[in-house]
């Protein structure tokens, strides 16, 4: 038996990723593109976004940047439709784009919890109608593909001071089943999954821990991060790049048989 790698290849595909000028939507689209893929960026950060694709750049990558609020049925029509032109196709979107608030259930506001739900679930509802739309059979890309989505440990657990969010990435969760069953029922060639990432220090992450100090659950983000890196039987902390291997893994044609699937990226939390 050999001992030689298997490399896995994006050549020729193209990526659309929600939410990449920073954190792990950054880390997944600078991966895939090291691997190939030719990367649309898309964000409301504008100035982050494009140092990101000259980061992708200047490492030898193909990459773009639309802007994109990710709650607009507008954006999404002209982001995918974009894409396609730019790129001649699209083969993968990521719905990455997602924000958090910590708060205890009596302290959370209403247009807060509606705010959370309309970027956490109603943007992946957006990005699941219109990527459908554009790579299945007909549409102007056609050629089916891997449609990925963001959700978190917190789709599957509860944690106290993140209702909303959990609520919102549970969503996601059952979201992406429904799609994966949907789509594949109608032999649209399009793989659904979901990505349950556990606590990663990013803008995020680090706003998480922060969070629950403010909401008097722990005395500083220290003690929070510990309280995380001791309960995880791996004990340590996981890296943006071991979600955006898992992206990688997914959205390339070495996962042909999976689909409907949660990738637990957390250290081994969610199994104890």
């Amino acid at each position: 038996m050999s001992n030689k790698s298997i490399a896995i290849s994006m050549e020729g595909k193209v990526a659309l990723i929600t939410g990449s000028a920073r954190g792990l939507g950054a880390e997944i689209a600078k991966t895939l593109s090291r691997a190939g893929a030719t990367i649309m960026i898309t964000d409301i950060l504008e100035d982050l976004g494009r140092s990101t694709v000259k980061e992708i750049e200047e490492a030898g990558g193909r990459a773009a940047f639309l802007p994109h609020n990710v709650t607009s049925e507008a954006d999404w029509e002209r982001v995918t439709a974009e894409t396609v032109k730019q790129f001649g196709g699209l083969d993968v979107v990521i719905n990455n784009a997602g924000i958090e608030i910590c708060a205890l259930f009596e302290n959370t506001k209403v247009e807060d919890f509606q705010r959370i739900l309309d970027i956490n679930v109603t943007g992946v509802f957006l990005g699941l109608k219109h990527a459908c739309k554009a790579m299945k059979p007909g549409g102007i890309a056609g050629s089916g593909g891997s449609i990925i989505n963001l959700s978190s440990v917190a789709g599957l657990r509860g944690y106290a001071g993140l209702g909303a969010y959990c609520g919102s990435k549970g969503g996601v969760k059952l979201l992406t089943k429904a799609a994966a069953v949907e789509f594949a029922s109608l032999k649209y060639g399009i793989r659904v999954n979901s990505i349950h990432p556990g606590l990663i220090p990013t803008n995020m992450g680090k706003s998480v821990l922060q969070g629950f100090v403010d909401a008097g659950l722990a005395p500083t983000a220290e003690k929070v991060s510990e309280a995380f890196e001791r309960s995880t039987p791996l004990g340590m902390i996981g890296q943006p790049s071991d979600i955006a291997n898992a992206a990688l893994y997914l959205a390339s044609d070495q996962s042909p048989w999976v689909t409907g699937a949660e990738i637990v990226v957390d250290g081994g939390t969610t199994a104890t």
